[in-house]
């Protein structure tokens, strides 16, 4: 039996990575598991109630961050030690919590993926206004929020080669897919 592997797929809001990682996991029968659902399940709310909540208020409290994180991290572990692998679906913008994410792959002894996803933000800003129209959305994420978060984001320069990867998600999913796909298989 192959052993499993850990997805991270993180980045900027409204640069496709939730639909990207769902696909992913679909596609490969992998575990999949999203900050933005499991937020709000620790919350008590159901994954399509809107929070509109500032950067650092509410459930976007730093506090209440890290305990989405953990439960990601802790959800995870009991696929990878179940032999299943698994996608974890959260922007990932803190070296801290990637750091966390290569400690929990390295003490199970698995390979971790880093997928950081990109799109123009004229994109962006068509995703999230398509995205406050859509009842069934679980993401929060706003203009005023990714304007902060893009500037809180720490680059991913302690990630080492052949653990990252950078996809636009300007293109259609498949076509996206079939590049990641090809990056990963690629010898490094």
């Amino acid at each position: 039996m192959p052993q499993p592997e850990l997805f991270v797929f993180f980045g900027l809001i409204a640069t496709g990575k939730s639909t990207l990682a769902q696909a992913w996991a679909s596609r490969n029968g992998l575990g999949y598991h999203n900050s933005d659902v499991v937020r709000k399940e620790l919350a008590g709310l159901a994954p399509t109630a809107s929070q509109r909540d500032s950067v650092d208020q509410g459930i976007y409290r730093r506090e209440f961050t890290e305990k989405t994180y953990a439960a990601l991290l802790a959800r995870a572990r009991q696929d990878l030690l179940a032999g299943r692998g698994t996608v974890l679906d959260a922007s990932y913008q803190n070296r801290a919590d990637r750091e966390a994410v290569r400690t929990l792959a390295r003490s199970l002894g698995v390979r971790v993926y880093f997928i950081l996803c990109v799109c123009p933000e004229e994109e962006m800003k068509r995703r999230m206004a398509e995205r406050a129209l859509d009842p069934s959305a679980v993401s929060d994420g706003r203009w005023e929020i990714y304007l902060q978060q893009k500037e809180r984001f720490q680059a991913p320069a302690e990630l080492p080669e052949g653990t990252i990867f950078t996809v636009s998600t300007a293109p259609a999913v498949d076509a996206i897919l079939k590049t990641l796909t090809a990056l990963l298989e690629a010898p490094a």
